[in-house]
């Protein structure tokens, strides 16, 4: 019983290490970039910029439901089947294998399918939140595809998404969905003070938009950059005093301060005897940090039956 109860804790967390999937992480991350990009242009604005990202469903990542003219269409990226899917309300329906190709194709071939389905849309061909960015139809050098690290990291996700769910059920306050951002590749939800925040001096646009209210935000990433792994992170905006100082859970977790951030690594999460507790811990004790030192109204804002 107990193999088979680490077994299935291995499926449901199952181990990634940033170094093995790489250029597959590069590559889908470009690929995302061009779906999301679509809806972006194509879907009504929503406040914080909540028409932008993608959704983990029980294949993968999709649009959700994109209107367009007199009718509406999805774009899913399926890793159980390894293909993106166009369905159209009028019933068409359009697959393009996810192979090792290179983003340049990809995104040829993405254009190509919309316009067989009479969908026609611009997108912005610069990546975002990239390092050395290469516009998506000259982009030769991303082309790596492993379904099996995909098919892991997806995982990863829904596992990641179903205590994110939990966390936000307890909170009757303003709440973001749970949401993939495919600028910064990571899945987040975010709670909201209902207070106003400061303006940020010399923020853009997006930033302005997405930090217009108090927040506490926690997520999951897969790593790059400052930390060279997978991790879980939470943060404050605007952070208050003594936020950073706090005694969070579970142990492991610790205050980044290049960052700003609360880290708790992927690693000590699928080690740790319930990956599930870890997490939700992680995600009650840095909103509660944030609630306290940012003088929210909690009783009104949370659940208590």
């Amino acid at each position: 019983m107990r193999e088979l109860l680490k077994q299935h804790k291995q499926e449901l967390w199952p181990a990634l290490p940033l170094d093995s999937w790489r250029p597959t992480y590069d590559t889908l991350h470009m690929w995302t970039q061009i779906v999301g990009k679509i809806r972006m242009t194509l879907t009504p604005p929503v406040n914080h910029y909540w028409h932008v990202p993608l959704y983990v469903n029980a294949r993968g990542l999709t649009t959700s439901l994109i209107p367009y003219r007199e009718s509406t269409f999805e774009l899913s990226f399926d890793f159980i089947d390894h293909v993106l899917v166009l369905h159209s309300s009028d019933g068409r329906r359009q697959l393009l294998p996810l192979i090792p190709r290179t983003v340049a194709d990809f995104y040829q071939r993405v254009m190509h399918m919309l316009q067989s389905a009479d969908i026609d849309v611009k997108i912005s061909r610069m990546p975002q939140e990239f390092p050395d960015p290469i516009p998506f139809d000259e982009d030769v050098i991303h082309k790596a595809y492993d379904p099996d690290a995909v098919q892991k990291f997806w995982r990863i996700l829904l596992s990641a998404q179903c205590v994110f769910d939990q966390f936000r059920s307890q909170f009757i306050g303003k709440s973001s969905p749970v949401h993939f951002f495919w600028g910064s590749f990571d899945l987040a939800v975010t709670r909201f003070s209902g207070r106003r925040a400061p303006a940020k001096p010399g923020a853009d646009k997006m930033t302005s938009e997405a930090y217009s209210h108090e927040v506490s935000s926690v997520g999951f990433w897969p790593g790059s950059g400052d930390i060279n792994g997978a991790a879980f992170y939470s943060y404050a905006a605007p952070e208050p005093k003594g936020f950073r100082e706090a005694q969070v859970s579970p142990g492991e977790a610790y205050y980044d301060s290049k960052l700003g951030e609360y880290i708790l690594m992927y690693d000590d999460v699928r080690n740790s005897a319930s990956p599930d507790a870890a997490v939700l811990d992680f995600c009650q004790s840095t909103y509660e940090a944030a609630a306290k030192f940012g003088e929210w109204d909690r009783d009104s804002l949370e659940r208590t039956a």
